[in-house]
């Protein structure tokens, strides 16, 4: 990403609600849907568009079906180094001329890669709609995959990976997570890619993967704002209905997680991080699946603030970790339920792990006070209500709906699921996919703390 988020796996920005229960918290909200325009060109591109007059803004975002999943073997980052290419230059625009376009109108422009995603996405005074459709058409049908560019934002990505995995203490860990929890699948591939696959690629590499993956059937165009919906349509007709539909089919991921048979367990040494941490995995059904949401509100009861059972169980009162997460990381297909703890000064991944696993035992099989969970929902409701405020979070919600969950619809249908989450369901799913599962374990160890537990016999691997 140009601009690096935190990780992953730390907690959503929230709006913080009442901790007493009260009718409002408990009753369900009618949520205005968000009301959406869909349509298709003849070239495949899918286009999404969301009226709103509110702001005299508009946003503009291009969703490429193509992430880190789809990475060439051997080539892992080719997904990531494409969200820094798309940035240089093309046949009508100069390098970094999007930076020109957007920040000099007032406006702002950024880019992610995920496991099944790249997105790019702007925000504009509407009245430079048009210049935003022309330039983003313009680098999906003319960029200049050369040398020159692609040498360049290797050396950024490879960069990103130093900084964000080698010189974080705790990067390795949380980079290890997917390569450790996925057996078959792509999704064992981490998104930032490796230095080592990414010296190893060649410029007809990455020009083959330009034409294989952007190109109009592959993407969804999404326009959110102030816009009048004829002269919206008459644009995208004009920039992007020209751009033409390869003959070559679009290559799929066809592997198939398999489901696990054991618990297995590794270790992750690090020369920088100064205690120790333990993670753990658990595999759960693609974000279409309607049990994702109640294990986003079961991660959420066991981590969302300081008042969540991890934090109140290994932070405040047995003072093994100073800090704990968990999160259910659902993709378009397997995705994770994570657990972590780092540990505080004088303990041992061993003593988070046991705390760990006994906090989600306590969740799937003790009472959930109706206050408790009240108070998670309506924090994760809140954050999704306030996202949707402005054009830019109305496209990213719908965004994620589309491509990560399959249907446009769910960006409605999904506020109204997380509402009627009960207990019951939460316990359920916990039971079915953590607790009543096999795990991954990551131990993760200063360098000086792994020798010594080498010493005493300890190994890592499956046990």
């Amino acid at each position: 990403m140009r601009m690096r988020p935190a990780s992953w796996l730390a907690s959503f920005t929230l709006l913080a609600a009442s901790a007493a229960a009260t009718p409002l918290a408990a009753a369900e909200l009618a949520v205005p849907p968000i009301q959406y325009h869909e349509r298709t060109l003849p070239n495949g591109l899918q286009v999404l568009s969301i009226e709103d007059h509110s702001s005299p803004t508009v946003a503009v975002q291009m969703w490429y079906h193509v992430g880190s999943k789809d990475d060439p073997e051997g080539r892992s980052g080719f997904a990531h180094l494409f969200e820094h290419l798309m940035f240089k230059s093309t046949k009508h625009l100069h390098a970094e001329q999007f930076d020109r376009l957007t920040e000099d109108v007032g406006g702002a422009n950024n880019a992610s890669t995920g496991d099944d995603i790249t997105n790019y996405f702007e925000v504009v005074p509407s009245n430079y709609l048009q210049t935003l459709l022309w330039a983003e058409a313009e680098r999906l049908s003319n960029l200049n995959v050369d040398a020159a560019n692609f040498k360049s934002e290797r050396a950024v990505v490879q960069e990103e990976y130093r900084q964000s995995v080698l010189a974080q203490p705790y990067g390795k860990l949380f980079n290890a997570i997917d390569p450790h929890s996925f057996a078959v699948h792509p999704y064992k591939r981490p998104t930032i890619g490796s230095i080592e696959d990414l010296d190893a690629a060649s410029l007809q590499n990455v020009i083959d993967f330009h034409r294989t993956f952007y190109r109009p059937d592959n993407t969804t165009l999404i326009v959110a704002g102030d816009f009048q919906p004829k002269q919206l349509d008459a644009w995208v007709d004009r920039y992007f209905g020209g751009i033409a539909k390869p003959a070559t089919p679009i290559p799929q991921v066809t592997a198939v997680e398999p489901a696990r048979t054991q618990d297995k367990r590794y270790t992750e040494t690090s020369a920088t991080a100064p205690l120790p941490a333990v993670a753990m995995s658990w595999l759960i059904p693609p974000a279409k699946d309607a049990d994702v949401v109640p294990l986003q509100v079961a991660a959420a009861l066991l981590s969302q603030g300081e008042s969540s059972r991890l934090y109140q169980a290994l932070v405040y009162r047995a003072q093994v970790a100073q800090d704990v997460g968990a999160q259910a990381d659902a993709r378009v297909g397997p995705g994770l339920f994570v657990a972590y703890a780092i540990l505080a000064s004088g303990h041992q991944p061993a003593e988070a792990e046991k705390l760990l696993r006994s906090e989600l035992a306590r969740l799937a099989d003790g009472p959930i006070d109706a206050a408790e969970l009240d108070k998670v929902k309506t924090q994760l409701l809140t954050a999704e209500l306030k996202q949707r405020q402005t054009a830019q979070g109305k496209a990213f919600a719908i965004g994620q709906a589309t491509l990560t969950e399959g249907d446009p619809a769910r960006v409605n249908s999904d506020l109204a699921a997380l509402q009627q989450v009960s207990a019951a369901d939460v316990q359920r799913v916990l039971k079915k996919y953590v607790t009543g599962a096999h795990s991954v374990t990551i131990d993760y160890l200063p360098q000086a703390s792994a020798a010594a537990s080498a010493g005493k016999g300890r190994k890592g691997g499956a046990k």
